[in-house]
C-alpha cells in the first residue's frame, strides 16, 4: 500500500441500507485514489473524463458521506510491531460492551461482530509475543463477558488490499 491510499468503507458509518448508489464516475475516481491516495484531481479528471474541480467536488462529497477514507497505511514490521494476530471471541450477553472496550485498546485494529463460530473477530498488532500475550491474557480475556477466545498467529502476510467496491 502506498501512503495515502484509499479504503472505501468507513468503519465508523452505520450499515448502507438506505445509501444511495455510487455512480460509476465516482467509482472510477475511487478506483484512481485506490492505486494512489496522492494522484492529483488534475490527472484522476484526465482519466474519468471530468475537470479537476469536478473531481475536487466529488471526492469531498465521498469523504463527506463516509463512502471512503484517504489514509496513510504502514507495514507493522517497518514500525516496530512484529506480532500479529486475528482473535475469535465467544461473549456472553450483550456483545456490543465487549466490542466497545475491544474498540477502544490501541493493540486492536479490527472489530467484526460475526455469525458463525465466534461471536466476534478482532485483529491484534503487537511488538512482540510477550506483548501479544500480556494483550491477550490480561485484557482482552479479563473483559466482563468474554467467554472464550480462540489467536491466529499470524506466520506471513500474502495479500493486503483496500480495493473494495472497485474491482
Amino acid at each position: 500500500m502506498h501512503s495515502g491510499d484509499v479504503a472505501t468503507r468507513n468503519p465508523d458509518s452505520k450499515s448502507a441500507a438506505g445509501a444511495q448508489p455510487v455512480d460509476a464516475v465516482s467509482l472510477a475516481i475511487i478506483e484512481q485514489l485506490q492505486e494512489d491516495g496522492r494522484r492529483p484531481y488534475a490527472a484522476i479528471g484526465k482519466a474519468v473524463g471530468l475537470s479537476e474541480a469536478a473531481v475536487r467536488q466529488r471526492v469531498q462529497k465521498l469523504l463527506d458521506q463516509g463512502v471512503m477514507q484517504i489514509v496513510a497505511v504502514t507495514d507493522p514490521l517497518t514500525v516496530g510491531l512484529r506480532r500479529q494476530a486475528m482473535i475469535g471471541i465467544n461473549v456472553e450477553g450483550d456483545l456490543d460492551p465487549v466490542a466497545d472496550a475491544l474498540t477502544a485498546m490501541d493493540e486492536v485494529e479490527y472489530v467484526v461482530v460475526t455469525a458463525g463460530s465466534f461471536d466476534l473477530l478482532i485483529e491484534i498488532v503487537c511488538e512482540d509475543d510477550d506483548h501479544l500475550l500480556e494483550t491477550i491474557n490480561k485484557r482482552v480475556r479479563t473483559l466482563p463477558g468474554v467467554r472464550s477466545t480462540e489467536s491466529f498467529v499470524y506466520l506471513k502476510l500474502r495479500k493486503q488490499t483496500y480495493t473494495w467496491g472497485t474491482r
